[in-house]
């Protein structure tokens, strides 16, 4: 049975985030609210766990997947940041962005993009996702809650439950989110390059 726990979304209950945290680090899949769509999250050091979600996703290993962090001081742990996209990263963080840049040797290989050694991050304005960041220690790996059959996210916490019990571990209901996935902005190159137009104004990176 997938567990179902019900946090508040502006002052999460500390018990239910550690308990949460549990399962992540006992190679759960958990679904999550964020300030985009609900996402599923693993340990990005758990290499079945991420074949589970990707498996659950319906995607290959050409697909990016994204790492949620608490803030910028992690992201540039994993990924290579000059001082302009620093600026740039500073002005759009924390909020509904997926910045996409190279990888450090801090990510797991089997995890960015095997072509181009890039990976997807970003720091989610969300207090649940924040403490469980904070009491997990680390990034989560992350992809937004959209079944292979279907066109949009998942965002009634009642409804993944039901779709998703038994495949994911976890459903942590946190209210309705936004149908809006995050806006991707590509900053690999010497211009930051639009991707994906989503919930983040794409302006704050001059595009």
């Amino acid at each position: 049975m997938t567990q179902f726990f019900q946090i508040h979304p502006e002052n999460p209950q500390l018990r239910l985030i550690k308990q949460s945290v549990e399962v992540v680090e006992k190679g759960g899949i958990v679904a999550i609210p964020t300030d985009s769509c609900y996402a599923l999250v693993c340990r990005l050091d758990d290499k079945d766990a991420v074949t589970r979600l990707r498996r659950i996703r319906g995607v290959d290993e050409k697909h990016h997947l994204t790492l949620l962090c608490r803030d910028l001081s992690e992201i540039a742990l994993y990924a290579k940041v000059d001082n302009q996209q620093y600026r740039l990263l500073k002005a759009a963080t924390p909020g509904p962005y997926t910045m996409i840049l190279e990888a450090t040797k801090e990510v797991p290989r089997r995890l960015s993009h095997p072509s181009r050694k890039t990976i997807g991050l970003r720091v989610p304005e969300n207090n649940i996702t924040q403490a469980l960041l904070k009491e997990l220690g680390q990034p989560l790996l992350a992809t937004t809650l959209i079944l292979p059959d279907e066109d949009e996210p998942l965002t009634d916490p009642e409804l993944i439950r039901e779709k998703l019990d038994k495949m994911v571990d976890l459903v942590i209901d946190g209210g309705a989110c936004s149908l809006s996935p995050t806006t991707v902005i590509d900053m690999t190159g010497e211009m930051p390059e639009l991707v994906r137009q989503g919930r983040g104004d794409a302006s704050l990176f001059g595009l």
